[in-house]
């Protein structure tokens, strides 16, 4: 038998201790290292937060365009396609493969330019279709990214990917992740506002918090009478609700502490006090009756066009929410399940859905910067994706998410320039391709957040708007 010595055993298992000592060593340095998810005051979730660096911008309105509107029949000038209208499709065209499904499926192979005349507009010279007179005065304020595309030519996919940067449903949306970082600049309201009549297909996950606390999931407010319902207690309870309220938020804290890590708990009892808070502040807010009449008619509040007024009170109200400082309101523009979409009779629908939106487009984007809100408000302007300049069915255009037109506006965007583009017929982004993380990307960084910087760990890892750190780029030239 070898018997080992007492020496022999120390010496051989000296290297073991001592690599066990390091590996020790290491993890604590590398869990110091690594950064860690926001620390948020679960009865205080949405009180104002330091940025990573300088803001060129502190809140954003999100003008969802639902359908997906025709870009190069409202803002990107095609001559090309203006002269090939009626004609196949070139061949030269026809040979690059798509990723997300063939381009010319349900299409018929024949060109089609609008109806709509063109002119160029303001000192940047840049051109705007007749579809679009109001808008066009402002042309010289917008940033236009000519060349994004989507990853999906379905409506709830590609509007799952826009608002949450994943074309699955379930993971937080942009106007969660902004509250989050950032808190917001009035604990009085919601941080994250939604106005629509009909929202984006696939509904409620689109504004949703997901794994992100309860408090930073999106709020609706009506745009006409109260802006929320039931804010108001009966008369011959008003004079208890504050004591009442306090009773049962004890009672919660107490179930909440016996059920440490229960976001949802922590959301429901800031979500008692934000309720509270809100019967004076959400009231007024609605009072849309207090502006004067030309501020109402620049909005259209009284068209005979009932869709037109619509809209018109829902961007209203967005600038009153800014001004109140609600740090995300998002506005969805469908009076129906449709919007933009014209798959049978694209001069029909984008006739009316310019109609609807460009006039209180326009009005908002004037009143923003009246009163000195459009330099720290960053407006956003983009649907799902585009048409197809080929016809579909009677005078229709099938869904494209291969090339299509956002603009953005405002706090530290650099005004009257056009980024990028799609090829002569606008069938495809061309130059400088830019995918919906990077516009995520760019938006969170006029807000002053790094996307890297801002995650959220579950299920065991790093969470993030934009997805696998360092995957994503800004679009260059958009922020001055």
């Amino acid at each position: 038998m070898n018997l080992q010595s007492r020496r022999d055993f120390l010496t051989q298992t000296a290297g073991g201790f001592a690599s066990v000592a390091l590996s020790a060593l290491l993890a604590d340095e590398l869990q110091a290292a690594t950064p860690k998810s926001a620390a948020i005051d679960p009865l205080l979730p949405l009180a104002e937060r330091v940025s990573h660096f300088a803001p060129k911008a502190k809140q954003v309105i999100f003008l969802f365009q639902y359908g997906g509107p025709s870009t190069f029949d409202l803002l990107d000038y095609k001559p090309e396609l203006l002269r090939l209208h009626g004609k196949p499709v070139p061949e030269s065209f026809k040979k690059n493969p798509d990723r997300v499904g063939g381009v010319f499926n349900h299409c018929k192979d024949e060109l089609m330019a609008g109806p709509w005349k063109w002119a160029q507009h303001g000192e940047s010279g840049k051109w705007v279709s007749e579809l679009l007179p109001h808008t066009a005065k402002h042309i010289d304020e917008l940033c236009q990214v000519r060349s994004m595309f989507s990853e999906s030519s379905n409506h709830a996919p590609a509007t799952y990917l826009m608002n949450t940067g994943a074309i699955l449903g379930g993971k937080p949306s942009l106007g969660s992740w902004v509250t989050y970082g950032l808190g917001s600049l009035n604990q009085n309201l919601p941080g994250y506002v939604l106005l629509y009549k009909v929202g984006g297909l696939g509904g409620s996950q689109n504004w949703s918090n997901a794994f992100l606390p309860a408090a930073f999931q999106g709020t609706q407010f009506r745009h006409e009478g109260s802006p929320v319902l039931n804010l108001q207690p009966p008369s011959e309870l008003a004079g208890v609700q504050r004591s009442t309220l306090d009773f049962a938020q004890a009672l919660n804290r107490k179930h909440a502490a016996e059920r440490p890590g229960l976001l949802d708990l922590d959301g429901r009892i800031a979500s008692y006090e934000l309720a509270y808070r809100m019967q004076s502040a959400a009231l007024d807010i609605g009072e849309l009756a207090l502006e004067t009449k030309e501020t109402q008619d620049a909005y259209g509040l009284h068209d005979s066009n009932n869709s037109k007024a619509l809209f018109g009170r829902m961007c209203l109200l967005s600038r009153r929410l800014i001004e109140k400082g609600v740090r995300f309101v998002q506005l969805y523009n469908a009076v129906d399940k449709l919007g933009w979409d014209g798959h049978d009779n694209n001069t029909d629908y984008h006739n009316r859905n310019a109609a609807q939106t460009d006039q209180s487009t326009a009005a908002l984007l004037a009143d923003l910067k009246q009163r000195g809100l459009l330099d720290t408000t960053l407006v956003i302007w983009a649907g799902e994706f585009g048409r197809t300049p080929m016809m579909q069915g009677s005078g229709g255009r099938n869904h494209n998410p291969y090339g299509f037109t956002i603009w953005l506006a405002g706090g530290g965007v650099k005004a009257g320039s056009a980024i990028g583009s799609t090829d002569e017929i606008g069938l495809r982004a061309a130059e400088q391709p830019q995918p919906v993380k990077n516009l995520h990307a760019t938006i969170l960084t006029a807000l002053g957040l790094n996307p890297d910087d801002l995650f959220f760990e579950h299920a065991g890892r790093q969470e993030r708007l934009t997805g696998v750190a360092q995957s994503w780029k800004t679009i260059p030239g958009v922020l001055s």
